[in-house]
């Protein structure tokens, strides 16, 4: 029996009806076109009540806060790869409530909500803080419309944050869910009354004091205050569409497919329900034309041809149409649209290396950290334009990659990576910081098994990312080893941030990932597993006009123009193009995308109205990383065990070399006719790394044990012991033109670099005078050649 909920007090009903648009969706393109239905009846709350809403003020306006529609916001349809001709939308202005946490359904609701935007938003209209002595409560009314009669009606919910119950017409409407980051249906059609239908839905989110997956989410003010740190405004309640649509009684209810481009095939699992003894027939095509059918059993994989399968990448994100029908004998009794991209993930051995693989050959991953934030609907993106915008930033600034930050996307944001051409890595939403109980581990797992589930077929998604930085870390060994056994096609990072914060590595799955700000560090390959750089960067700059808080805002390393930015950025870039990568590292995760609250970090201002960077330098720096990766060279290599000079390159100063004076780097013209002293100063014998055997240490001719190292940005010839002077003392060359240039070992992207006769450790975009973007290159481009004192 369904537990029921008890009779409401008696509330004035809508004496008004009238047509709400519905949806039919071009199945093969999942594009939605709207079509008139004067037998739909009206749903909601009063026209009077839904007129007199208004949205709060937003802290910060985006183009998109005010193109908002109050009625049917976000009307493309929600769910692109399972798509249906018919469907009701359910978002817009529902009746509202807050009551205890432990209360009852209320006698009445107060005020009115714009769903699908979080209660904290301005969006929503309700703007306020919610904690975990709240439950929120929403109501609505529907009619199902006249064309579907004899179809089960299904009532879905794209996210609702956290434990979601619902009832139709005073009839508890299935389990209670659990989880805020993965949908969920009810099959409603025994709750229905053939006229007008009540939803009333209640949420309950204790956020961070929960065990549950929380993400960043924080109890707090919804005004903009100074501080937050890295975490940000609680987004509780219904934060993802509501809609409605008919089905028969025998559907599909999931579908499962996955690439095998060693067998030019697609294998497909059709999940169904209400299914007895019914078979699935998967049609793939392009522009109409069929490429491969196959016909298998529900439930259970069957493949389907894909012959000179066109691959999907980032830079050709080419998607195939899929239709499946679920068959009963010679009957049709479902059709649903789909598409996919035929391509592979993996992890190999490249020139001795561990290297991540797209379609068997290696790309760098070169993509930010995207947390998901918005200051108009904080969870919610205003609109499906504003949705694909973050996206399609990466793509201008020539990234190929996204990593979704402790925070899962409705379905549409994967839609639009499929097909703008992006790489996804997707975190699981962690818990709270503190050690998870047992009860929060089982609840964790299940939703993460649920989001996998929901995002297994987008070919945008490449990894899961398991745990981050050791927030709620255990069991890191198993949970990666259970998720890699769950998708196999996919790769599996057990912790992100293996380096930092106390956090534990599980030693398996298919990446070591380092965090390094401002980096990019020192991340390197084993024999298993390929070397990540899951977050680097936090380069932060204020745009007045522009700020969270005003003058609030906090970076890794702020900087004084957006030139220095601009160029601070690039060297990054650079220095993991030139040193990095051929030492093997795969990928590198930029803190941020855009600004996020009080965070200054992004690329891009919180409201989106403000880019920066310069796009074209930023593209540019970015696509010569990815296409270095394509046929990574083999680290530039010195010669060891013999005595070499170090020349300057830049014109007019060819004749100066690298000596010691006094412990200190200086350079100076040195000749024939130079004294032997000198002519020693300036010679140094070439030994494999102190650090790392793949780089090279610089010992003093004359002060044998003595070794060019940097400290505090100067350089010295000084001995020493310890990881850390042996790391300064360390070099990595990149190939220059005239010579090399000599990259820190533990500061790649800082540079052994003259300046006014002395020897500095130099930054591009660096802020001190031997920093200066004049003749930068020139400057650290050394020519290595015979010694002055063999």
């Amino acid at each position: 029996m369904r537990p029921s909920l008890p009779p409401p007090t008696p509330e004035r009903q809508s004496p008004g009806r009238r047509p709400p648009r519905w949806r039919r969706l071009t199945a093969a393109l999942g594009t939605a076109a709207t079509l008139c239905a004067s037998m739909l009846m009206a749903g909601g709350p009063t026209q009077a009540a839904e007129a007199a809403w208004t949205p709060k003020p937003a802290p910060m306006t985006t183009p998109w806060t005010d193109q908002v529609p109050v009625d049917k916001p976000l009307n493309e349809y929600p769910r692109p790869q399972l798509t249906r001709a018919d469907w009701l939308n359910l978002n817009g202005i529902w009746d509202f409530a807050v009551t205890g946490a432990n209360a009852g359904r209320p006698a009445t609701f107060g005020e009115q909500i714009r769903v699908p935007f979080p209660a904290e938003s301005a969006l929503s209209g309700i703007q306020r803080k919610i904690t975990q002595n709240d439950k929120l409560w929403y109501k609505r009314t529907f009619t199902v419309p006249a064309g579907w009669s004899g179809k089960r009606v299904q009532l879905n919910f794209g996210a609702s944050d956290w434990r979601t119950t619902v009832w139709v017409n005073d009839q508890q409407a299935g389990a209670v869910h659990s989880g805020g980051y993965d949908a969920f249906t009810y099959d409603i059609t025994p709750l229905l009354n053939g006229g007008t239908n009540t939803i009333v839905v209640s949420v309950f989110d204790p956020s961070e004091t929960g065990g549950q997956a929380v993400g960043k989410q924080r109890i707090r003010e919804t005004t903009p205050q100074p501080g937050g740190g890295i975490f940000y405004t609680a987004a509780s309640g219904i934060w993802q569409t509501v809609w409605l649509e008919p089905t028969a009684a025998a559907r599909v209810t999931r579908l499962d497919m996955v690439p095998d481009l060693g067998n030019n095939t697609l294998k497909v699992t059709v999940h169904g329900a209400g299914v007895s003894g019914h078979q699935a027939r998967v049609t793939v095509s392009t522009g109409g034309a069929v490429v491969g059918s196959a016909t298998g059993p529900v439930g259970s994989a069957f493949t389907v041809p894909v012959p000179n399968p066109r691959l999907w990448t980032p830079e050709d994100p080419f998607l195939y149409d899929v239709r499946t029908e679920l068959l009963s004998g010679g009957t049709v009794a479902d059709t649903v649209g789909s598409y996919t991209g035929m391509r592979s993930v993996s992890v190999g051995n490249v020139g001795g290396k561990q290297r991540l693989l797209l379609n068997g050959r290696p790309v760098f991953h070169n993509g930010t950290l995207d947390q998901g934030y918005w200051p108009d609907g904080i969870y919610t993106a205003p609109t499906d334009d504003a949705l694909r915008f973050d996206l399609q930033k990466h793509k201008d600034l020539g990234f190929n990659m996204v990593r979704k930050h402790i925070k899962v996307e409705p379905q549409r944001w994967f839609h639009w990576a499929d097909r703008l051409g992006l790489l996804v890595w997707q975190d699981m939403p962690s818990m709270d910081l503190r050690t998870p109980d047992a009860a929060a581990r089982v609840q964790w797992e299940a939703e993460y098994d649920r989001i996998i589930d929901q995002h297994r077929s987008s070919p945008s998604v490449v990894m899961w990312v398991n745990q981050n930085e050791g927030w709620g870390q255990y069991d890191q060994a198993r949970i990666a080893n259970e998720v890699k056994a769950y998708d196999p096609s996919r790769l599996v990072d057990n912790m992100s941030g293996v380096n930092c914060c106390g956090s534990v590595d599980g030693g398996n799955g298919d990446v070591v990932d380092h965090h390094v700000y401002v980096g990019p560090g020192v991340t390197r390959p084993s024999a298993t597993r390929a070397a990540v750089l899951g977050e680097f960067g936090g380069l932060g700059f204020r745009v007045a006009g522009h700020e969270w808080y005003p003058g609030g805002g906090f970076s890794y390393e702020n900087q004084p123009s957006l030139g220095h930015l601009d160029d601070r950025y690039i060297g990054l870039i650079d220095a993991m193009r030139e040193t990095q990568v051929p030492l093997g590292l795969s990928a590198s995760v930029y803190t941020e995308i855009t600004d996020v609250e009080n965070e200054v970090n992004g690329l891009l201002t919180y409201d989106r109205q403000v880019v920066k960077v310069d796009e074209a330098r930023v593209r540019a720096a970015n696509q010569a990383l990815i296409n270095a990766s394509r046929n990574p060279a083999a680290p530039t290599a010195l010669p060891t065990g013999v005595n070499r000079s170090l020349r300057v390159t830049t014109p007019g100063y060819t004749d100066r070399y690298l000596r010691h004076r006094d412990a200190l780097g200086f350079t100076e013209v040195v000749n024939a006719s130079s004294s032997a002293l000198l002519k020693a100063d300036a010679t140094w014998k070439i030994v494999p790394g102190l650090a790392d055997g793949a780089c090279y240490s610089f010992e003093s001719r004359n002060f044998p044990g003595q070794y060019l190292r940097h400290r505090e940005y100067r350089v010295y010839k000084e001995a020493g012991d310890g990881a850390l002077f042996r790391a300064d003392a360390t070099w990595c060359p990149a190939p220059a033109t005239g010579g090399v240039r000599l990259a820190s070992y533990n500061f790649p992207d800082q540079y052994l670099r003259h300046y006014a006769s002395e020897v500095w450790l130099a930054t591009p975009g660096g802020t001190h005078a031997y920093d200066t973007n004049d003749r930068f290159r020139e400057d650290t481009t050394w020519s290595v050649d015979a010694p002055w004192a063999p």
